[in-house]
C-alpha cells in the first residue's frame, strides 16, 4: 500500500521524530519539482507509539491513511525484550535513573515459573512516562514537570511469553501481546513478583499483525521508497 510505510526506527528516535523526517521529506520532495504540497500530502502520521530507547516495526500513515490511525492501534503485537534484574529505573528503561534494587539471582526454572504468571488476561497500571493522555495532557511531560501522574489500570492480554535466554542479571524474552500492553511495565512487574527489581534494557517491536519487521525498511531507505510513489 502506498499510503503504509513500514520503518524500522532506530534507537535515540521518538516517533514524531520519523513523522516530522518524512513530512519535511514530503515537503522538500513537492518544493523540488516546483510544486507546493497540499495539506493533504503532507499529513503524515504513526500508529502506535515506540519508546525512545526501542527500535523496531513503526506504521507510517500517509494522507487519507491517518484516518485509519485507530484501526491500527487496536492490533496484537510481538516485541523482544531484555530486562535487567536486580535494578530499578524511574521511568521504567535506561532513560531514568537507576537504583540498586536487590543482588539475589533467581534460577533459571524460577524466571520460567513466574513468567507463567503473566500469561492470558492480565491487569497492568501504565507508567507515568507514557503518551497516554490525562485530561489532555501527555502524562510523559506532566511527570517531566514533577506533577503527580495517576494513570488507572487496565486488563491486558498476554497471549505468549517465552524466555529467549538467561544470563544474569539479563532475561531476554519474546511475546505476542494485546493493544495497551506496556512492555516497560510488564518487565517492572516480573521484577517485583521475582523480589529482584527489574527494568526494561531493551526492546523491539518486531510484528503488527500481519506487518512485519523483515518488511521495514530504515528511515533513509524509507524515504527513497517515498520518492516513487509521490503523486505529481
Amino acid at each position: 500500500m502506498k499510503d503504509v510505510v513500514l520503518i524500522d526506527k532506530p534507537a535515540g528516535w521518538t516517533s514524531f521524530d520519523v513523522v516530522a523526517k518524512i513530512r519535511g521529506f514530503v515537503r522538500a520532495e513537492y518544493q523540488a519539482k516546483g510544486e507546493k504540497p497540499t495539506k493533504k500530502q503532507l499529513r503524515v502520521g504513526h500508529a502506535g507509539t515506540l519508546d525512545p530507547f526501542a527500535t523496531g516495526l513503526l506504521i507510517i500513515l500517509l494522507g487519507d491513511a491517518c484516518k485509519q490511525a485507530g484501526d491500527y492501534l487496536k492490533l496484537d503485537k510481538t516485541y523482544e525484550f531484555t530486562a535487567k534484574l536486580g535494578e530499578i529505573s524511574t521511568t521504567g528503561d535506561p532513560e531514568g535513573v537507576i537504583t540498586q534494587k536487590s543482588s539475589s539471582q533467581p534460577s533459571e526454572k524460577t524466571i520460567i515459573e513466574v513468567l507463567k504468571h503473566f500469561s492470558g488476561k492480565i491487569t497492568q497500571t501504565p507508567p507515568a512516562f507514557s503518551a497516554i493522555k490525562i485530561n489532555g495532557h501527555r502524562a510523559y511531560k506532566l511527570a517531566r514537570e514533577g506533577k503527580s501522574v495517576e494513570i488507572p489500570e487496565r486488563e491486558v492480554t498476554i497471549h505468549t511469553l517465552e524466555l529467549v535466554e538467561y544470563a544474569y542479571p539479563y532475561v531476554r524474552c519474546v511475546c505476542d501481546v494485546s493493544s495497551g500492553t506496556y512492555i516497560r511495565t510488564l518487565v517492572e512487574d516480573i521484577g517485583k513478583v521475582l523480589q529482584t527489581g527489574a527494568y526494561c534494557q531493551q526492546l523491539r517491536r518486531t510484528r503488527i499483525a500481519d506487518y512485519k519487521i523483515e518488511n521495514a525498511l530504515g528511515v533513509e531507505d524509507g524515504l527513497k521508497s517515498l520518492s516513487d510513489t509521490l503523486e505529481y
